[in-house]
């Protein structure tokens, strides 16, 4: 029977187990974006995952939306994740860049007084966190038809960045807000050229990338995230159903590397989602290797996995605090460490490479 610790092959790519670590922004990156040898050592503690997928890395210096946050638009950017890609795979692990351009999620103060992009001109919800203070996301510029070439073309050198910092692949941040999904989902997206409207005018900016990105390296070796019960950042669509299920359906022709599809958390559990069980509702649609996110224990994973729900799960706060999560799920461990939310964003080891292995903890 297959279970979380069944080995999994990935168009090839030999994966150890089904405990993936989901991508999770951290802020450990220099101020101008470079990755440190700190996360080297971060991602190297947690090489027993199947897969690590990196922190959100920011395509373009238009593209970044988080202070401290790891790039991979420059040759030195491209130089600090060799390093973190060099370290996990010594000690036998495998990578994925996640990369993202955060569209409307972003601050004037961080960017120089620019304005962030947007399909349309509407804020996005909630505050943007600066480390003193907070503030309101301002109205974003609406991008032209002719700027959206260049962003395609900037996730094109991302990729081959990617390839060439030694990663094993890289996935589309499609989720949570960011662009890709701002201009998927007609909460945020009213524009009436060929960008928006129907879902198929959504969907090619997002579809367009991936074959962008499979281009200048491989569609095996491209991933994808979404969200379709997410409403972080005030996301949400008219019609999810259709909407997610054009997409997944045009990835499943396309035979995308993977698709990881996030479960609802609490809060948008509370706010009423349209589809409250997400794999359960898109697996159906393809034979893509099928990855789900968000709120899952060993239990729930072995579960999800066992039954052919989904190929794989990805960890995102357990793994924050149990970097040896894989060991404690196989020890059946009932001891987690508890992460720490007030570190999960900052500078510094803290909150970040120094919660303790279990046989640290039991010392």
């Amino acid at each position: 029977m297959t279970d979380l610790f069944t080995p999994m092959d990935l168009h090839g790519l030999s994966l150890r187990n089904r405990i993936w670590m989901s991508a999770m922004t951290r802020t450990r990156a220099t101020p101008d974006n470079v990755p440190t040898p700190l996360m080297a050592e971060y991602f190297a503690q947690r090489v027993e995952a199947g897969l690590i997928v990196t922190d959100c890395t920011a395509v373009s210096e238009q593209g970044k939306g988080v202070i401290n946050g790891p790039g991979i638009w420059r040759q030195d950017q491209v130089e600090g994740w060799r390093i973190v890609t060099d370290a996990v795979h010594a000690a036998g692990g495998r990578i994925y860049c996640q990369l993202w351009h955060c569209g409307r999620v972003a601050h004037p103060d961080m960017r120089g007084g620019e304005l962030p992009v947007a399909p349309s001109p509407l804020p996005a919800e909630g505050k943007f966190k600066f480390p003193d203070h907070e503030a309101d996301f301002p109205v974003p510029r609406e991008l032209s038809a002719d700027e959206i070439p260049a962003i395609v073309a900037d996730f094109v050198t991302a990729t081959r960045n990617a390839r060439e910092a030694g990663f094993d692949g890289v996935e589309l941040h499609g989720a949570n807000g960011y662009l890709h999904d701002q201009f998927l989902q007609d909460v945020s997206n009213k524009r009436t050229d060929a960008w928006g409207g129907s879902a198929e005018n959504r969907a090619r900016l997002m579809l367009g990338t991936i074959d962008a990105m499979a281009a200048a390296w491989s569609m095996e070796r491209v991933g994808i995230r979404l969200g379709p019960s997410i409403s972080l950042y005030g996301m949400g669509d008219s019609d999810p159903l259709a909407t997610f299920g054009y997409v997944v359906r045009e990835l499943d022709r396309r035979k995308v590397g993977y698709l990881t599809m996030l479960e609802p958390n609490k809060k948008d559990l509370e706010k009423g989602v349209a589809i409250p069980q997400v794999a359960k509702t898109f697996r159906p649609m393809t034979s893509l290797p099928f990855i789900a996110n968000t709120g899952f224990d060993e239990a729930k994973g072995m579960e999800a996995v066992s039954s052919g729900e989904v190929d794989a799960v990805a960890y995102g706060s357990l793994f924050i605090s149990n970097p040896d999560l894989v060991a404690r799920f196989a020890a059946h461990d009932r001891d987690f460490n508890k992460p720490d939310p007030s570190t999960f964003y900052g500078v510094g080891p803290k909150g970040y490479t120094d919660y303790p292995a279990r046989a640290e903890a039991a010392a």
